[in-house]
């Protein structure tokens, strides 16, 4: 492991939880309600999976980058050290306790589980079943679509991610997703298309084929602008 980058990881979760006051001011409640989300799969993610873990803690740098330069957490993000934040073996750990210190629950691994009231948004919007998102597929739904667990179990896919008339994944949605982290943070990715965007001035799901393609995955990657 790099040195520089060795700790890196746990210092900035400890700054979370230490600045979490303004962090939650600053980003406004939609952009902290996606922090949240990327913070609950970092937690949720196996210690042992070294790849998983890098990405989920990718998924969390991303939205502090939203930050202004001088709060202290994104300062962190661009010291030498903070630019590097490699996870350590107790970085899982780490995402655990900030969760407890924010009250919430442990991410849900059983077959129920209460959704959180921005969870009750995003479940609220149309959705396709696991059969019907694999028949519109033509088998196993990519990765790359978002895949929301209902509380009582079961997979549901955003509807606005196929075309209309039983079409299948829209092109465009599969690249942002992509860049949003769909597969490690759903959650995060269905509140950036439900969510007021101000780079593209409107919400994305309702610019998705007013606006070019371009555009949508444009502002997707503003989100990783420093990286």
């Amino acid at each position: 492991m790099n040195e520089q980058g060795a700790g890196a990881a746990e210092r900035l979760l400890a700054l979370i939880g230490e600045h979490r006051d303004t962090i939650r001011q600053t980003l406004g409640e939609e952009r902290h309600a996606v922090l949240l989300a990327r913070l609950t799969a970092l937690a949720g993610t196996a210690p042992e999976d070294d790849r998983a873990v890098r990405r989920a803690l990718q998924a969390v740098r991303l939205v502090l980058l939203e930050l202004p330069p001088g709060h202290p957490v994104r300062r962190e993000l661009d010291s030498p050290r903070g630019m590097v934040t490699l996870p350590g073996p107790g970085t899982v750990a780490s995402a655990q306790e900030l969760m407890a210190w924010f009250s919430l629950p442990s991410p849900a691994r059983g077959p129920s589980y209460d959704p959180d009231p921005e969870q009750q948004r995003l479940l609220r919007e149309p959705a396709l079943s696991d059969a019907e998102a694999r028949d519109r597929c033509g088998g196993a739904p990519p990765a790359e679509l978002i895949r929301l667990r209902g509380p009582e179990g079961g997979d549901r896919y955003p509807e606005f991610q196929f075309g209309p008339g039983g079409g299948t994944p829209h092109g465009v949605v599969l690249e942002v997703n992509r860049l949003l982290l769909a597969d490690i943070d759903p959650w995060g990715a269905a509140a950036w298309w439900f969510s007021g965007n101000t780079w593209l001035g409107g919400t994305p799901v309702t610019l998705l084929g007013r606006l070019p393609d371009h555009r949508l995955v444009g502002a997707a990657r503003e989100l990783g602008e420093g990286e």
